[in-house]
This record gives structure tokens, sequence and C-alpha cells, in this order.
């Protein structure tokens, strides 16, 4: 029989809402192999048991971090480590994002073909600390040294300190030479846009996406071998199409845009040089959704797109509704929907952003998710998420 709870109704009311199960996304024998690379930007698991002021400093559960991270690699996953879904820079300090960084690439090492790649920033600054683009050069040095001394791979992401000291774009070129010219392999760019961070309006040294855009092939051009591809959250399809058309041979583009992954990874085969008709993935979104992004990315690569298709489809209304504004609010859901499966045992976030969404936002999360076929125990679904309601004065 199938479980029926009440959920809330924007117009007040409530509704009767009958889960339709958890879907059956057939795994491979072993790990899938894909044809595309794809990582999670995976999430933290906070400690609520920690004697600590969650606003003002994070507390892991180290155990439940990193065997969600062990989750992922078993799907075939890659890990984006101490990213902002990990909230990095919004709650997550430099110091506890190396020793997940630390702790990431040592469980790695136990599960053959694992990626990692790990974000480097300068987050480790006090605000306006930077006053100069010097000052972001040594302060992206002082953890791109840090990162690649545990023989970390390197996500060079966006930041806010040049964001605000940088004069144009001859700027962020100058920062992103110096680090490239260090780099002892390949790194991952991340173009954020302020969609996700409003401290990152006019990256790359402008408010126009196409002339930034020239900023930063510009950049790529002149550090050939130096760039494994790049990462661009700016939740426009159009402008990623038309970057990675010009990517030259051998850099990737890495999707972050949780609106239109599924199209802009299955590609549109225009493009003469190598993966330039499709883009690879780096997506937050793939935490909430690994099971089935690891099942359609199998079928694509055994040349099944209609499964490919059929498997991420329902699954991207969920993400449109869990990135939807403000977006910088998305880890919420994130983490809102492993604790519905019953990978932590509770529901709070580091910085006690458990409250950033509202309980109608939950609820439409959670039949999004069942619609999707993602809540793989609706059992345990269901209850937990009547815990939460009954928290909130809701009867379900």
């Amino acid at each position: 029989m199938a479980l029926t709870l009440r959920l809330p109704r924007a117009d007040g009311g409530t509704e009767a809402w009958k889960m339709r199960g958890a879907a059956s996304f057939a795994p491979q024998p072993g790990t899938p192999v894909f044809d595309r690379i794809a990582y999670s930007a995976a999430h933290v698991v906070s400690d609520p048991r920690a004697a600590t002021d969650p606003w003002l400093s994070a507390a892991l559960d180290w155990d439940a971090t990193i065997a969600y991270r062990q989750r992922l690699w078993a799907l075939g996953l890659g890990v984006a480590e101490a990213m902002d879904t990990a909230q990095r820079g919004m709650g997550l300090d430099w110091p506890t994002s190396l020793e997940l960084i630390r702790r990431s690439l040592d469980a790695a090492k136990d599960v053959p073909g694992a990626l990692v790649a790990s974000g480097c920033g300068t987050d480790h600054l006090a605000v306006d600390a930077a006053t100069t683009v010097d000052d972001v050069i040594r302060a992206y040095e002082e953890q791109m040294e840090a990162i690649e001394r545990l023989g970390g791979k390197l996500i060079v992401m966006a930041s806010r300190a040049l964001a605000r000291v940088a004069a144009g774009p001859a700027d962020y070129s100058r920062v992103y030479d110096r680090i490239l010219m260090q780099s002892k392999q390949p790194v991952i760019l991340h173009w954020l846009g302020d969609v996700f961070d409003p401290a990152l309006s006019g990256y790359w040294g402008s408010n126009d996406v196409d002339t930034a855009m020239e900023t930063t092939l510009g950049v790529i051009a002149a550090n050939p071998g130096k760039v494994d591809g790049i990462k661009i959250s700016l939740l426009d399809k159009s402008k990623e199409i038309a970057m990675r058309r010009r990517l030259p041979e051998g850099v990737r583009m890495y999707t972050g845009d949780d609106f239109d992954y599924a199209e802009l990874i299955a590609g549109d085969g225009a493009g003469t040089a190598k993966n330039h008709g499709h883009s690879d993935a780096l997506l937050g979104i793939f935490d909430a959704i690994a099971p089935a992004a690891s099942a359609a990315l199998a079928a694509l690569a055994n040349g099944d797109r209609a499964r490919f298709d059929a498997i991420l489809a329902p699954t991207v209304p969920l993400s449109r509704h869990i990135f939807q504004a403000p977006t910088r609010f998305y880890k919420t859901g994130i983490v809102f929907l492993a604790w519905l499966n019953g990978h932590q045992s509770h529901f709070t976030m580091v910085g006690g952003q458990q409250s950033a969404r509202s309980m109608l936002h939950f609820a439409e999360a959670f039949r999004l998710a069942d619609a999707a076929g993602l809540l793989g125990d609706p059992a345990l679904a269901a209850g937990r998420m009547k815990q939460l309601l009954a928290v909130h004065g809701f009867d379900a």
C-alpha cells in the first residue's frame, strides 16, 4: 500500500500526497563506466553534538562526511571537494576545508580510479584584508601550496577578494597567469556567477558575460597544457555552449548549470574538436541525484540516449526548485534530501543554514524528489518529513 502524508500548500491549506515509491536505477555490477567525466560537488555533514557556536565555527561529522564521498565514488562519480556545495566560504572555513581535502584524498586512495579535485581559493583572508592584486595572488598561492602538498588536483575557485580589488580584465589575467604558471598539474577553472554569490558580480572584469568570456578564453589560450577544463555556473545554457565551442582542443567544459545539465551533458554533436559537442559535469545537484545521475551516465555511455533522457528528465524540475532564487541557499535542499534518504541522522547544517528555506519549499522538494523516484526508502523519507512538519506546527 502506498504511503500517504499531508503536505502544506502555498494557499495555507494541506493536501494528501500519495508517494510513488523509489525508482529502480538498476546499477551495474562494479563501478559504472562513463564516457563523460562527472564530478559531484559534495556536501558536508555537520556535527550537532559538538560544543560549538554553529553560526561562528564549523564542526563536522567526519565519518558521515567521508562515507558520503565513498558512496559517490562507488556510483562512478568524482568528488569536487570543499566547494560551495560544502558551504565553502559560507560557514566552512579554510582550516576545516583543508582537513576535509586531506581526509577525502586519503579515503580516495582505497578506491581504484576515484576522482577528487579540490577547491583552491582566497577565503582565508579576512574581509577587506586584500587591498591589492598581489595580496590575492599570495592568498591563492598559500592554498595552492597546501593542497598540492597533499597531492591534490586544483579547482581554482572564484575569489571574492579579487572581485573587490581588480580594476579590470588585466588584473584577472595577471592573477590567473601567475597561478597557472605554478600549478603542478592541469587545473579546473571555476566561473561562479553572481546568482550563486552576489559578491562575484562582474567577475573576469566585466558585467557583460561575452566580454568576461573573452578574458577567460584569453587566460586559457595563454596557458596551454595548464587547464584541464572550466566549470561555468551561469545558469545560461546558451553561454555555456558558445564558450565550449571555442575552447582549445583538450580543454573540457564542465557544466555547472543545475537548470539544463541533462541537455548539456548529452550534447548537440556540434564542434570540430574532441568533446566540444557536449559538456562534462561538475554539479551540485549530482550530490542529491547521485543514483539517477550514475544510471543515466552509464546508459549514455552504452549508446542509450532514450534511457539517459528518461532517467534525468524527472530530476530537472527538482534541481530547478532546489536552485531557485536566492540560489545561494541551494545547499539546504541538498542536505534535506541527504537526510530524507538516510545518509545522515539529522537535518542540521554548518552555520544553521537548515533554516534558509521555508517549509513550503521543503514540501515541494519532497514532492519532486518522490516524483523522480529519488526517495530510496519511502517509509524512512515519509517518517522524517512528518517529523520536520510536526516541529514546524504542521499535522502530517
